[in-house]
């Protein structure tokens, strides 16, 4: 009930039903895109307490200061010194495998500001520990945000970035104009009629 009315009434957002509902897939590397705040990140982490979802992140050691570091433990935060990780892509894939139930957010734009290319370890993370990707969202165009669906990735790059990146056009970050994909013909134009 909380929930519901945080969405709807302080974030005015509408939630979309999560496309794994019997929790068939107890693992994913989850992705969220358009990231052009830290609103993202205040808005993202409790849509997924919505779905239930045991979600993390990755953040740098720098933010687990008191009393900071509480609050984003709670929030599934994981503390990582990137200067004494060799590789992160096997960091990350073994956070995964090490556990029963887990879903790993990660931004795959890897900065607010706007750019053209997205980073491609969220794909090699998925590849490493053998996970789908979830790929979640907030649009701020049509006020939706959740998860749009499950991709299995293929080990063909390439090709899957393309269909994966199709998901996304015409979203729009909370800061218009930031995200690549904004100007492209809205990938889900149905949003627009959902129930507010």
């Amino acid at each position: 009930m909380l929930r519901s009315f945080l969405f709807k009434y302080i974030f005015r957002l509408k939630t979309i039903d999560y496309p794994d509902p019997n929790g068939t897939i107890p693992k994913s590397v989850l992705i969220m895109a358009p990231h052009t705040s830290i609103m993202d990140f205040i808005i993202g982490l409790p849509a997924m307490k919505h779905y239930d979802l045991h979600a993390c992140t990755i953040i740098k050691k720098e933010f687990f200061f008191f009393p900071l570091n509480y609050i984003l433990k709670k929030l599934g935060g994981i503390p990582v010194d990137r200067k004494h990780v060799r590789n992160f892509v096997n960091y990350a894939a073994d956070i995964i495998k090490q556990r029963d139930r887990v879903t790993l957010i990660i931004c795959p734009e890897g900065t607010r500001k706007r750019t053209d290319k997205w980073k491609r370890g969220f794909y090699q993370i998925a590849m490493e520990a053998g996970v789908p990707i979830s790929l979640g969202y907030i649009d701020y165009k049509t006020r939706t945000c959740g998860i749009m669906s499950i991709f299995h990735p293929t080990g063909d790059y390439d090709k899957d970035i393309q269909e994966i990146q199709k998901q996304y056009y015409g979203l729009q970050g909370y800061r218009k104009g930031q995200f690549n994909l904004e100007d492209k013909p809205h990938a889900h134009p149905e949003w627009y009629d959902l129930d507010r």
